[in-house]
């Protein structure tokens, strides 16, 4: 019997968001959806601050600059919201 092994791959090749989600596509075509409210700093950003991120952490991360905001694809995989303390930021 053999078992098929499939390569993933959990690189950020595209980020947006949505009114009210956070949507990371990786390179291994899966997509990972998260409610913004996780993450209030995105949540609390405008769009135009939300669409400037960039690839961090060797391709496993994503860095907002503008609002000072790190994920990592293995946290959004986990469905690990932004610690407590993260959630009382304010605007």
């Amino acid at each position: 019997m053999s078992i098929l092994v499939t390569a993933t791959d959990e690189r950020v090749k595209d980020v947006r968001t949505t009114g009210d989600e956070l949507v990371v596509k990786l390179m291994d075509g899966r997509t990972i959806s998260v409610p913004l409210a996780w993450y209030p700093r995105l949540l609390h950003a405008s769009a135009k601050q939300r669409q400037n991120w960039e690839v961090a952490g060797g391709g496993y991360g994503i860095h907002w600059p503008e609002i000072d905001e790190d994920l990592s694809t293995e946290g959004l995989l986990r469905g690990a919201p932004a610690p407590t303390s993260a959630m009382a930021v304010k605007p």
